[in-house]
């Protein structure tokens, strides 16, 4: 199901392509169709993702084993298979595999090795050379069986048809399958490339088919803690093959008959057996035995009798015979230097067959190691010693082996002597130098870094290097005073130190203001509408100033003398007087009660019982004396009850044997939770003691007298006051016996709770009296109080949405505004929206006054600031500003220091892919204790320890308290849809006479078991209502239990214990449906036209309020327009009819009357000045007042009509923002009580939103996850609306968790809506994945500390902060990078900067730093722009004779470096791009980087290169003894020999090879096996073949490498997208959309993000060039450290002419001193930022 339009381009595309299937079996035809008409457009749907962090969490996915093999063996460093060389560096291979294999473990990933045999010719490379075949046949072999002894699961499947994979399928349900696509076949690939693609292409439609995602292999990129790649979503379909052609299918059939055909005439017509045939020996066979196999092998092939043969078979043999023991390190070998006619030989005949050979025994033995260059080594060693004895050539044991080996075969003798002739051995060829050429470092000191850096080995090179004449280099130090977008507006005021900026005009004054004041009265009316954890309105504390140092609640506390301190003393006379004055007042209070009570007792004898129903209730919410628990009240809630229990008695069904058990549990319900309540309120007198416990004994309750009765609190039995009414009489006065029997619970009573009452359980956990809080708080609550009294004390808490962590951080807030005027709080959040409402939470919660200007609060986003946060005592934020805040040399030493609390708020956001290092820097550099705070962090346990190593090396507590249980429980529901689906009918009389579909189906936990010991019966306590704490501890037996079942159940079994369990408990309209029934998506047209009953199923059965959550923008809007088409069409039907027509006959009668009106109604006010006293429960006014024939009628909205908010106040509202263009539809979905909330929608109709939703006006909300994280939404159900990749566990619990509203909901409903019964079960037994990190010392970050320190004048905050940070343990959470390795990888990142012109030799930012500082978050394209402004790239450029031409170059350079957006090569396929480009004025393709351009970064990374492998060299050369010997597989941890200490050979064998084997420190020598040295040809290929002990994170190293292949070298994974340039030249958003293949949701923050980048080159180049002189004009408010653009959401609408207005003044005039070619440079840059940020503002104006 396609609710993003994606579907609907590529079907309308579809009908143009003129793709034809054609007559001839070509396969290529067949792919080509294939393509246009599929795959090219769903590869272009992917989203690119982190498959582990975000997508997949902890769930199972698996990996194509073929596609493993693939990417192994096509890797270029890989001697292996090659049609020219006999090399088989299998050793290497298996490294590789076990490489890949790690990176998915150390990441947690779970998953299984999954093999398809139809795909293997792809890793077979049939079609190719037959040595390639034979060569990677053979790996292929070795690979797997090396894989199955492994400690994961593997398996062997035919195809996606194959039985065994079906039921794979089923009982193992993978989430997704990461794979290969094949790329796009070129016209150089084998002949038969184009049928290997087929087969992996299909296989990927028949899984996608299937109900199986696919995620893209090749081209997925490991950084850090996250793996990212390309999610193509699944769309399971019943029928999937046949929406395309029957001719398709047969063409992909006969192309997998002929790779058939052709590896089967390669290996000599017989095919290798099916990997689902090898077995695993279960005991480790000896060598001799597995190569005695070999040779019996060999020899059944008969091979021809030529001379040569048996010696090249000895040689062979033996060389496996010599490997178990051959030191690793004396394998690594060079490449071998033939002879043709050798080589020849080799390649053609015997290697073929011996290979062959030992493929046949590797399927029932150990991996057999070969290694081809020692085999040929060997082979030329004997050939050149043909006298030597063999016992002295290979040594004694192998000899004798080889010996028995002979004579057990009958093998000719092998005479070297004889082969050395006819296959001469040509001279050895010269070695290239193995030492890596590399830098000295450049000579570099400073007083904090130099002490840091002692320990680090380099060698220095005292002769810096003079580059070439560079561009806009002045060696000036640069001086970061002022904001990175505006360098007009300083960081601190004048007072703190900064400039002192030009005097604001008139108009500027009141443009400030008036945008302070409409956002401070928006602010005001948030803050009336928020609510305190148990449903109530916040109340404001006021806080005088310093003079209150303590917190009075603790001084309150210690003055209270405690309840066992507590003596009788004597009354005093002024303690009597008041004692009697206060009996006087409670008796006449009493009086005037009884009067009221009893005249309200004669109103209601009058009406009808349901009238009385309703006016009792009116009367308990409304009047002030049903509150407390005063007698009145007591009387009040039992004639309620009184109420209900007349209603049970009435009703006709009450004994009726068919309604009889469902109307008992209804009205048992009811009156137990109206006991419950008055028992919890207590108060009770006797007479009511009494009526209650009649009531007990009639429900056969009697067990639960003494809780309910006896132990309420407060009770008065002495009083024995009679009740003013008659309590229905429910007990017999002589026996004692209930009166009506149908009354009684049939069942055991601790069932019946289970059954119907869990949802009232008490939910407190050890929950005791704490002065400190105005609420009883749980055991866990107060260790977190103890921890915030506890100064230096951090804490990180993880609870779930409802725990109540709510009060953590206002209990923090309010003790730094008690300490003093001068201490600070910094409040941490994730999204603006969050940083608004918890101000306005603060707003709510306190005020306090201050002598000096200082402000309570203030707010500081990326794009606008609320009072000053430099000047205020809490601060909320987001935190990206709190780092470059913290990074801000201007404020370490006047704010920093002030910081004694950071709160970090959703703190599992330190995982995401975007942004999560800023969370890190945070948490790095933060100078006091953190408060973290989440509710959904996976293996809690590993963050928090890293997080209390850094505490602890900072000098503060650290304590973790994690409370697992909410205090709202979750229900999940699954929606059956009707395909035909009929909303005007179901709605003829509205939602008032609508009948509930019954289609909201329960999702049964399986949790209500009766298994022996835990009979609910017998396992709990029966005197008491059950409790929280109890049933937690029930249900953790049960899963004991239950998991019994579940390791002897077969899943496919229905008839075992597991399934006849599930079946028992699961609703009975599911278990009617198929599987793949269950599994079925509605169509489009279905999701549509179920959503508006599905909302008034809601709606019907009181679950509103409720959020839909569709994680697609457009979508969101789809159904809101949708649902509120429904109603109006409706509506439009009911109002032919005759209700509405007489309605309006009324109303017009009564427009007629206004005069009479008014004279009554001034009698009337007469009349109430006599009457004003009296408490009027019922409103008098008309209806007919308030109707307006154009408003939405009642019954067709789901606007609340109970609240007090009107459709008047929403009229006010919407004049207050009047300003905010909100589209025509959104008002109208307003109207009728439904919302959109996403990002995309103006900030101030969201905030709009959220407050009409808490004022329960708006009661449906469609929503991205913008609502899910942190937001005061509370909502009875949450609804998940189709199914998206962003629909994560992760994401999954935030959601949920806004269902369950803190007092208002004990139960919150979870329901599934339009998704497939799988995914359902997948995401509610989902775990939340492990959280992810990231490496945060980049060099940018290392420059921004030589920033903090410089620009600070080395305060005492930044060099403490610097130096903690450099002497922890682990700089990361997910780091194995120690402390020695960090500070040698700080050390050589100084020396890069050095050479990249950006620090000078005492560590003073120079230069460009403002460019490279200010796009920190862009690493490594700030770096490549800088390189290429020294270098004088961006000045040929510019200096262009035409304007345009310069301008259009620049900005393609600068879309190669910012915001690149791949395209996989498949959809650029020449066809498509060229079917794009007919109908779109896209380009699609980025065209090539610039030669200049290129040719200057290649050099920029070889320079990068040598520096940071000269780190490696240094560290692996200075702590050789540490890191010991590299002989170890990375995933299995198998072992290979090393050379003794001695290094002594145990034959001249190993003695020669000893001698002339590769010699590495620094690259593994497993890939040395393949003869390479520590020469390397990019920094990955450092990172990646390190050698153990090494960790070299190449995304923290700034390599250019991505610049100069991506698009330009014949990468075929991806081409980069041309959307910005695209755009740059036509300005439209449609083509970007069609033919570019940009959501239309994530284009304007894609454009957004490069308008920042260019403004931040332009205000760097102009700081740098113009200069910064005070006097300037101020321009455009802005912030520092801003990483965003104003969202045109975000912004004021009201403000659109102020903007112009300052721009307009804003005039850059050229200065003096300033040469032709800088400045140029500046106006091609501006003159870029302008027109691109025209283009993008008309976009969204």
């Amino acid at each position: 199901m396609d609710l993003d339009d994606f579907e609907q381009i590529q079907n309308a595309q579809n009908k143009d392509t003129t793709i034809d299937l054609g007559t001839s079996d070509d396969a290529s035809s067949a792919l080509e169709y294939f393509d246009a008409v599929w795959y090219s457009f769903t590869s272009r749907r992917g989203r690119v993702m982190d498959l582990i962090g975000d997508y997949g969490g902890n769930e199972l996915f698996i990996i194509d084993g073929e596609s493993l093999f693939q990417n192994v063996l096509d890797d270029h460093l890989l001697a292996l298979a090659d049609e020219e060389d006999p090399s088989f560096q299998i050793l290497h291979a298996l490294y590789a595999l076990e490489c890949t294999l790690n990176d998915f473990r150390k990441r947690s990933a779970v998953f299984d090795v999954v093999f398809f045999n139809d795909t293997r010719h792809r890793t077979l490379g049939t079609g190719g050379h037959p040595f390639v075949l034979r060569s990677r046949s053979l790996a292929r072999a070795i690979l797997y069986q090396h894989l199955k002894t492994l400690d994961i699961s593997v398996h062997s499947f035919d195809n996606t048809s194959d039985p065994r994979w079906i039921s794979y399928l089923k009982v193992h349900r993978p989430m997704f399958a990461l794979l290969n696509d094949g790329g796009p076949v070129e016209a150089t690939d084998s002949p038969l490339e184009a049928e290997c693609v087929l087969q992996q292409r299909t296989l990927i439609f028949d899984l996608i088919s299937q109900g199986v995602s696919v995620a893209l292999l090749e081209g997925a990129e490991f950084r850090d803690s996250k793996i990212s790649s390309l999610v193509i979503e699944q769309r399971q379909g019943v029928d999937a093959r046949g929406q395309l052609k029957a001719k398709h299918w047969q063409r992909v059939e006969q192309a997998l008959v002929a790779l058939n055909s052709e590896e089967t005439r390669i290996r000599g017509g017989s095919l290798p057996i099916s990997l689902h045939h090898f077995s695993t020996p279960t005991q480790q066979g000896t060598i001799e035995t597995v190569v005695s196999n070999v040779l019996s092998a060999f020899l059944a092939l008969k091979p021809r009798r030529e001379v040569g043969t048996p010696e090249l078979l000895f040689a062979f043999v033996a060389h496996l015979l010599l490997l178990p023991e051959l030191p690793i390190q004396d394998r690594a070998r060079p490449t071998p230097n033939l002879g043709d006619s050798l080589n020849e030989r080799l390649l053609s005949k015997f290697l073929p067959l011996i290979f062959t050979a030992v493929e046949t025994v590797q399927a029932t033995d150990h991996p057999l190691d070969i290694d081809g260059r020692v085999f040929i080594e060997l082979l030329l060693f004997l050939m050149q010693h043909p006298d030597m004895p063999l016992s002295e050539a290979v040594g004694e044991e192998v000899a004798n082996q080889l010996t028995m080996l002979w004579k057990l075969h009958k093998l000719p003798s092998a005479n070297f002597a004889s082969l050395a002739p006819r296959y001469p051995h040509p001279a050895p060829e010269a070695r290239d130098s193995e030492e890596p050429e590399t830098f000295g470092v450049l000579p570099f000191h400073n007083a904090v870094f130099d002490d840091l850096l002692s320990d680090v080995y380099v060698e220095v090179d005292e002769q810096e290097e003079q580059s070439g004449a560079a561009q806009l280099e002045f060696s000036q130090a640069f001086v970061d005073l002022h904001h990175w977008h505006n360098h007009r507006r300083p960081v601190l005021p004048k007072h703190l130190g900064g400039d002192n900026p030009k005097p604001a005009n008139q108009w500027q004054r009141m443009r400030q203001l008036r945008r302070n004041q409409n956002f401070m009265a928006q602010l005001e009316r948030q803050a009336n509408t928020l609510t305190g954890a148990f449903g109530k309105t916040l109340q404001r504390l006021t806080i005088t100033g310093s003079s209150d140092s303590t917190n009075r609640r603790n001084e309150q506390h210690a003055q209270a003398p405690s309840r066992k301190q507590a003596k009788a003393v004597k009354e005093s006379a002024a303690q009597r007087i008041r004692r009697e004055h206060a009996e006087k007042k409670q008796a006449e209070e009493d009086e005037s009660n009884q009067k009221w009570w009893t005249n309200e007792l004669q109103r209601l004898s009058s009406m009808p019982l349901s009238q009385k129903v309703v006016h009792i209730e009116n009367m308990l919410r409304n009047s002030k004396r049903a509150n407390g628990n005063g007698w009145l009240a007591v009387e009040m809630r039992l004639y309620e009850l009184n109420l209900e229990i007349l209603s049970w008695l009435e009703h006709p069904d009450h004994d009726s044997t068919s309604h009889a058990s469902r109307l008992r549990d209804d009205y048992t319900v009811s009156i137990m939770r109206k006991v419950k309540t008055m028992s919890e309120n207590g108060g009770l007198f006797y007479a009511a003691s009494k009526a209650i416990a009649s009531v007990l004994v009639a429900l056969g309750l009697t067990e639960l007298l003494a809780e309910l009765v006896d132990s309420s609190p407060n009770a008065r039995d002495d009083d024995k006051r009679r009740l003013n009414f008659e309590f229905v009489k429910l007990i017999k006065s002589k026996s004692g016996s209930p009166i009506h029997k149908f009354m009684r619970i049939t069942e055991d009573p601790v069932i019946w709770q289970l059954r119907l009452f869990g949802e009232y359980m008490d939910r407190s956990m050890d929950s005791q009296p704490d002065p400190r809080v105005s609420f009883e708080p749980d055991a866990w609550q107060r260790k977190v109080l103890d921890c915030l009294d506890d100064e230096g004390h951090s804490v990180l808490v993880v609870a779930p949405t409802s725990a109540g962590k709510t009060f953590i951080s206002y209990y923090a807030m309010e003790k730094v505004l008690r300490s003093n005027d001068d201490d600070l709080l910094v409040y941490v959040a994730p999204t603006k929206a969050l940083v608004a409402q918890i101000a306005a939470e603060v707003c709510a919660r306190f005020s306090k006054s201050y002598k000096t200007g200082r402000s309570c609060w203030a707010i500081h986003t990326r794009d606008y600031r609320i009072n000053d946060p430099i000047n205020c005592q809490i601060l909320v934020t987001v935190p990206e500003v709190l780092a470059s805040l913290l990074l801000s040399p201007p404020l370490a030493n006047v704010w920093t220091p002030r910081i004694k609390r950071i709160i970090l708020d959703e703190i599992h956001s330190i995982g995401q892919q975007e942004g999560g290092a800023v969370w890190e820097q945070i948490i790095l550099l933060a100078p006091c204790p953190i408060i973290g705070l989440s509710a959904t962090v996976g293996n809690p346990e590993q963050f928090n320890t890293w997080l209390e190593s850094v505490q602890t090396a900072h000098g503060f507590k650290h304590s973790f308290i994690q409370h697992p249980h909410r205090y709202s429980h979750l229900r999940k529901f699954f929606y059956l849809f009707s395909e035909k689906a009929k909303t005007a009918s179901s709605l003829a009389l509205g939602l008032n006479g609508y009948r509930d579909t019954d289609r909201l189906r329960f999702l049964h936990p399986v949790s209500m078991l009766s298994f022996g010991s835990l009979d609910p019966s017998t396992y709990f306590h029966r005197n008491t209502l059950l409790r929280q704490k109890d049933i937690i501890q029930y249900e953790e037996n049960l899963k004991d239990v239950l998991n019994n079942i579940i390791s002897i159940s077969d899943p496919q079994d229905p008839e075992s214990p597991l399934q006849r369990v599930a079946q028992h408990v699961q609703d009975p309209a599911i278990s009617r449906l198929s599987i793949a029934q269950q599994n079925a998506l509605p169509s489009k047209q279905a999701f549509f036209d179920n959503l508006l009953p599905f909302v008034a199923d809601l709606h019907s059965k009181g679950d509103l309020p409720a959020i839909l959550f569709n994680f697609d923008r457009t979508a969101c809007e789809k159904m809101a327009i949708h649902i509120v088409n429904a109603l109006e069409a409706a509506e439009q039907e009911w109002r032919k009819g005759p209700e509405w027509q007489e309605k309006l006959r009324q109303w017009e009668r009564w427009q007629m009357k206004v005069k009479d009106r008014q004279r009554q109604a001034q009698k009337a006010a007469k009349r109430d000045k006599k009457n004003k006293d009296e408490e009027h429960v019922e409103s008098t006014r008309s209806w007919e007042e308030t109707f307006d024939p154009d408003d939405p009628s009642p019954q067709f909205s789901f606007a609340s009509a109970k609240g007090s908010y009107t459709k008047t106040d929403l009229m006010a509202d919407l004049e207050d923002i009047r300003w905010v263009n909100i589209p025509l539809w959104a008002l109208n979905c307003l109207r009728r009580g439904i919302a959109v909330h996403h990002a995309g929608m103006n900030k101030h109709y969201r905030t709009l939103i959220e407050s009409l939703f808490r004022l329960g006006y708006v009661r449906v909300v469609i929503a991205t996850g913008t609502l899910a994280l942190g937001i005061n939404a509370p909502a009875k159900t949450s609804v998940f609306c189709g199914d998206s990749p962003f629909l994560t566990a992760l994401q999954f619990r935030q959601c949920a968790g806004r269902a369950g509203r803190r007092g208002f909901d004990l139960l919150g409903k979870v329901v599934f809506y339009g998704l497939a019964m799988d995914r359902a079960q997948r995401l509610v037994l989902s775990k939340l994945p492990s959280l992810g990190g990231n490496f945060p010392l980049t060099s940018t970050m290392v420059l921004r500390l030589f920033n903090l320190l410089q620009g600070s004048n080395y305060a005492p905050t930044a060099v403490t902060a610097i130096q903690r940070l450099l002497t922890l343990p682990h700089v990361s959470f997910i780091s194995d990078t120690g402390k020695h390795q960090l500070l040698h990888h700080i050390r050589f990142s100084i020396d890069y900067l050095r050479r990249a012109g950006l620090l000078d030799a005492s560590g003073n930012p120079i230069d460009l730093f403002g460019i490279a500082a200010h796009l920190y978050y862009t690493e490594p394209s700030n770096l490549a722009l800088v390189a290429l402004f020294r270098k004088g790239v961006i000045h040929r450029i510019c200096g262009q004779p035409s304007m345009i031409n310069a301008k259009r170059d620049f900005f393609l350079l600068m879309a190669h470096l910012f915001n690149r957006q791949k395209i996989p090569k498949v959809y650029t396929s020449a066809a498509n791009i060229k079917e794009q480009i007919r109908k779109s004025p896209s380009m699609v393709i980025l065209p090539p980087l610039p030669d200049r351009a290129r040719e200057v970064l290649v050099q920029h990374d070889e320079e990068i290169l040598q520096v940071f492998s000269g780190y490696a060299k240094a560290f692996a050369t200075h702590y050789q003894k540490d890191l010991g010997s590299d002989h170890t597989l990375p995933f299995s941890s198998k072992t290979y020999p090393v050379p003794d200490v001695a290094g002594k050979s145990t034959n001249q064998f190993q003695a020669d090879l000893r001698t002339t084997a590769v010699r590495v420190k620094l690259r593994s020598v497993f890939v040395a096996n393949s003869g390479h040295t520590d020469c390397f040809e990019s920094v990955s290929e450092l990172s990646q073949t390190a050698r153990t002990g090494l960790h070299l994170n190449d995304h923290a190293i700034p390599t250019m490498h991505s610049f100069t292949t991506l698009g330009s070298d014949g990468d075929l994974t991806f081409a980069l997208n041309a959307y910005l340039l695209d755009f740059y030249i036509h300005g439209q958003t449609q083509p970007l959309v069609v033919a570019n293949g940009i959501r239309r949701g994530d284009l304007w923050y894609l454009l957004q993000d490069f308008t920042l980048a260019l403004k931040a080159v332009r205000s760097s180049l102009e700081e740098l060039l113009l200069g910064v002189s005070k006097g300037n004009a101020e321009g455009d408010e802005d912030l520092e450290g801003s990483v965003t653009a104003v969202d045109p959401a975000e912004r004021d609408d009201d403000s659109d002419d102020d903007r112009t207005r300052v721009d307009s003044e804003t005039v850059v005039k050229r200065p003096r001193g300033v040469s032709d070619r800088d400045w140029r440079v500046f106006e091609i840059v501006d003159a870029v930022t302008n027109e691109f940020e025209e283009k993008f503002k008309a976009m969204w104006a």
